[in-house]
């Protein structure tokens, strides 16, 4: 792993190195002005100015060049539809032949101008995160906001490649014309029935989409899985890595979340009446069912830990501390012991693996494939949520063998530990570990801020006199960020991965966090207030949470299909945030009398919402997360995990605390926290704006 700078050099179009954005002056400049600033030579106002009117003149350099480019594709594709009009009297066939291959040599020019395009919209984001890094997030709201929505916009050229859409459809509409027609030359716009197969245009299509951020079903699933991407495009196919990927182990890896969530949600409809059966008050369901939460804290960290030497042994413990567990919380019945259920709960905790199964594909499925492999991922998140509650309504039976009681309390231990059993045993025969990549691992020691500059001031007549490389050598360790080898490095503590976040991050973490603790109150205190207010029985419980779990997938498909290409996802994700709150508003209890249809209505309100808000949530936090977080232990899923993990846990002590007041009051005094977080995260949400970009 190479500094960014230098990966962004290194991609260049040699013959287009003078039109990209200039991000190492940039860096440069930032640096000047932090020392200005310091020493009172420069105030902010003149800083912000400054830097607004270099980066124009960048932007304006780029937008220009493009443009000029433009033009060059224009005039070619002029040319070659003169000679696509003269076969349309005398088709021949092997002038069409060579006529298609101009047109996707043209698509091959186009897909260099786009990545051309994509590069500097990656180096203008990463240089105006490195400036709110050092002065404060306010400049890149003031920039996108000043700039974006301007009629005369050159902003809107870069983020959003306005004007290639005619070239993309141009080159499109005439290589399918030329499709082994021999003269029938149907157009794209009548929709025929075989598609375009060309790999330039698929190549160009996929460029377009990662420029625009529009997504279809698979990219929208696959967004709820932060499995973080190559930063930087590379027109070159990756090459599938055979001895890494293996389809077998990647279903073992998804069939491993499925069960986890099934284990997870399953016991929810009836934890209350096993609480009480056991001689504790029915809100001690929250613990019980948060138990699971609170172990996941600290898992989820020793096995992304473990992760980085092994994923099949991580797997196979995780599968053996699941069996135990699910046959402690099976046997807490007989044994009348309200302490056996919740250590059954904290090991089937112990044994959460989403760390290795999000790793897992991250690391050894192939780019080309991992879109659908995060898919399957948060699928069988979704499936296994929605199948946990559905399977425990339809375990409402009784009977004993010996002293061993299996009742609608009882069996979805006993369910889930014979699961696991056979899971265990279809791993341990089936899972292939993978290679391990041979990492290079620095050699010197990890010099810190003071000693850089220190070494910058001692050697800087000797720096402007070496090579080209060297200069670039210096202006990648500056004191504004790591030096090269720790930015090689993935973060190595909570602590450093903490220091990497900046104001943007954090609110999309409060978000994530505020989604994951309004989803847990609804769905752990469901069996409770429906008790308490419809006396629903454990089987429509069940079959409401179920309900709730199956909208996941077509929400999704929805959101994916269209909102998300018709809205930006800062828009959708503060609509999202606003839909939340009024969920939550809609679910008090105040003075008319509390109806199926106000819980029901309610309650489908904030679950929806809050899906949808999960998507786009961590798509953003995807981009303005540091490059740092996206491998080794402490990366970005990591982070969301815990942000996730801890707001579970938070909820589900709120719930069993609110207990001890009645559960007349359960409902209100567990929504409230819920709304109070929503609006703080609405209102920081309104003041990060504009970074969202």
């Amino acid at each position: 792993m190479v500094a960014f700078g230098k990966k962004l050099k290194e991609r260049q179009i040699e013959e287009w190195q003078g039109y990209y954005i200039n991000y190492k002056l940039m860096k440069k400049k930032v640096k000047q002005y932090a020392h200005q600033i310091e020493v009172g030579t420069q105030d902010r106002r003149h800083v912000l100015k400054d830097f607004s009117r270099m980066l124009d003149n960048q932007i304006e350099k780029i937008v220009l060049f493009l443009l000029e480019q433009q033009g060059i594709l224009g005039s070619r594709l002029a040319k070659l539809g003169e000679r696509h009009d003269a076969l349309q009297g005398q088709p021949d066939i092997s002038e069409i032949t060579v006529l298609r291959e101009a047109y996707r040599e043209v698509g091959r020019d186009l897909l260099k101008l786009l990545f051309f395009v994509e590069m500097n919209a990656i180096g203008l984001r990463k240089i105006l995160k490195k400036f709110d890094k050092r002065f404060g997030y306010r400049f890149t709201d003031y920039y996108v906001k000043t700039r974006a929505n301007h009629p005369y916009s050159q902003l809107q050229q870069v983020l959003k490649h306005v004007g290639l859409g005619a070239v993309v459809g141009a080159i499109s509409r005439n290589l399918h014309e030329l499709q082994d027609r021999q003269g029938s030359y149907l157009s794209i716009y009548d929709q025929p029935v075989l598609p375009l197969q060309d790999p330039v245009v698929d190549s160009i299509k996929a460029a377009v989409d990662r420029l625009t951020h529009s997504t279809n079903v698979l990219n929208f699933l696959a967004q709820h899985a932060l499995i973080m991407q190559e930063e930087l495009p590379t027109p070159t196919e990756e090459r599938v890595d055979d001895q890494r990927y293996h389809f077998m182990s990647l279903l073992l890896n998804l069939a491993n979340t499925f069960l986890y969530m099934v284990n997870t949600y399953i016991i929810v409809p009836t934890a209350d009446d096993y609480s009480m059966s056991l001689g504790a008050a029915a809100t001690v369901c929250g613990i019980v069912i948060g138990a699971m939460a609170v172990a996941q804290v600290f898992s989820s960290v020793y096995f992304s830990a473990w992760s980085n030497k092994s994923y099949f042994r991580p797997l196979v413990f995780s599968s053996i501390v699941l069996l135990i567990g699910n046959t402690m919380y099976a046997l807490a019945y007989d044994l009348n012991s309200i302490a056996v259920l919740l250590l059954g709960r904290l090991l089937c905790g112990f044994g959460s693996a989403r760390a290795v199964n999000r790793r897992y594909i991250s690391d050894c499925v192939p780019l080309k494939i991992r879109m659908q492999a995060s898919a399957g991922f948060v699928s069988a998140s979704a499936l296994g949520m929605a199948c946990g509650p559905a399977l425990a309504g339809v375990l409402q039976i009784n009977f004993k063998i010996y002293k061993f009681t299996f009742n609608q309390d009882t069996l979805p231990g006993w369910v889930m530990a014979v699961a696991w059993l056979i899971y265990l045993v279809w791993l341990w025969i089936s899972f292939r570990e993978p290679a391990r990549e041979i990492e290079e691992i620095p050699t010197t020691n990890e010099p810190n801020p003071a000693e850089n500059d220190a070494l910058e001031k001692g050697l800087k007549q000797q720096l402007l006199t070496s090579s080209d490389e060297n200069q670039q050598e210096e202006d990648e360790c500056d004191g504004s960020e790591e030096a090269p080898e720790e930015s090689r490095v993935a973060a190595n503590s909570i602590g450093s991965a903490y220091r990497l976040l900046t104001p943007s991050v954090k609110v999309q973490l409060l978000i994530y966090f505020m989604l994951k603790y309004a989803m847990e109150i609804l769905l752990s205190e469901s069996s409770v207030v429906t008790t308490y207010y419809f006396k629903w029985s454990t089987s429509s419980v069940a079959i409401f949470l179920a309900c709730l779990g199956l909208t996941v997938l077509p929400v999704n498909i929805v959101v994916g299909s269209y909102i998300s290409n018709m809205f930006e996802d800062r828009q959708i994700l503060l609509a999202s945030e606003i839909m939340v709150c009024i969920g939550i508003l809609l679910s008090f209890h105040l003075i008319v009398p509390y109806t199926v249809p106000q819980y029901v209505c309610s309650g489908l309100i904030m679950f929806v919402s809050a899906e949808v808000l999960e998507g786009v949530n961590l798509s953003l936090l995807s981009r303005v997360m540091s490059s740092r977080l996206s491998r080794g232990t402490y990366n970005g899923g990591l982070l969301s995990t815990e942000a996730g993990t801890i707001a579970r846990v938070i909820a589900d002590a709120t719930i069993t605390l609110a207990g001890y007041l009645g559960e007349s009051q359960l409902l209100n005094v567990t929504l409230l926290p819920s709304l109070l977080i929503c609006i703080a995260s609405i209102v920081a949400t309104t003041f990060t704006y504009n970074s969202l970009y």
